[in-house]
């Protein structure tokens, strides 16, 4: 069931109950995906939460925000206290949406009462800087089809997409139906962003996660994060590139249980 927050500029869709206690669980895709590269564990986490699925600002059916990146995390701090009703809130952000996630914190520091990141970081090598500025230019010169392959393989290994390939038909279309201008703002406000100096000072708990094969935001960036956290845990999930929770959903449930509530997520 889908429902607008945040002044009716957030749809997200939502599901479960889980225990009169439970927090809300909040889901952020990543700049190359969709808010369905979630389906896989909704339906188990859902057992256990109520689960949100926020399609991020210029998205799907949330509007878009005039600013850069400070200015999604403050849309999505509404959204999030908004749908939370005044309860407690967890937040899980996949790519894009952990650096979202993360920058929410930041400047809302009682927004969540634990983070988990997945397969992001707090600042980009300055490579990771340029495939960036290059997706843009590209984008912006010829549309997303242009880039379509090289997103497809800063999601996932080769040999994934060759498994997989109805999988990666639908992933494809999905991209392509991104909106080209928020594509392109994202991508420069990933190329500037650097969250360091700010990591010292968050204090809510953190699961910090990447999949080992991820080439988007390869592990030393996860492990740059998590040192920097206050209170984090680290997790690498094997044999996995940029969209864990898509490619082996199990796995990654099961990396993120005990982090939730040790009987949460079996």
């Amino acid at each position: 069931m889908d429902r607008l927050f945040a002044d009716g500029t957030v749809n997200a869709a939502q599901s479960g109950q889980g225990p009169g206690s439970a927090p809300a669980l909040f889901l952020f895709h990543s700049l190359l995906s969709d808010r369905a590269s979630f389906d896989a564990i909704v339906p188990k986490l859902s057992q256990s939460f109520r689960v949100i699925v926020p399609e991020l600002p210029g998205f799907g059916g949330s509007s878009a925000v005039s600013g850069g990146l400070a200015d999604v995390a403050d849309r999505m701090a509404e959204a999030v206290q908004d749908a939370a009703g005044g309860g407690e809130a967890i937040v899980l952000g996949n790519g894009y949406g952990g650096f979202v996630a993360l920058q929410m914190a930041v400047r809302h520091p009682r927004i969540a009462a634990k983070l988990i990141l997945a397969d992001c970081g707090a600042a980009f090598s300055e490579s990771g800087r340029e495939a960036f500025r290059n997706m843009a230019a590209a984008s912006k010169a010829k549309g997303l089809s242009a880039i379509t392959d090289v997103a497809m393989r800063r999601l996932f290994a080769p040999e994934f997409q060759d498994a997989r390939p109805e999988l990666m038909r639908d992933r494809r279309e999905a991209f392509l139906r991104t909106d080209p201008e928020v594509f392109r703002a994202a991508c420069d406000a990933l190329a500037t962003l650097d969250l360091r100096p700010e990591l010292a000072k968050m204090k809510v708990p953190a699961l910090v996660m990447v999949g080992e094969q991820d080439e988007a935001t390869p592990p030393p960036m996860s492990v740059e994060l998590a040192a920097g956290l206050p209170d984090a845990r680290f997790k690498i999930i094997p044999g996995c590139a940029h969209v864990p929770q898509l490619q082996a959903p199990q796995a990654f449930l099961g990396a993120i249980g005990d982090f939730l509530s040790p009987a949460a997520v079996r």
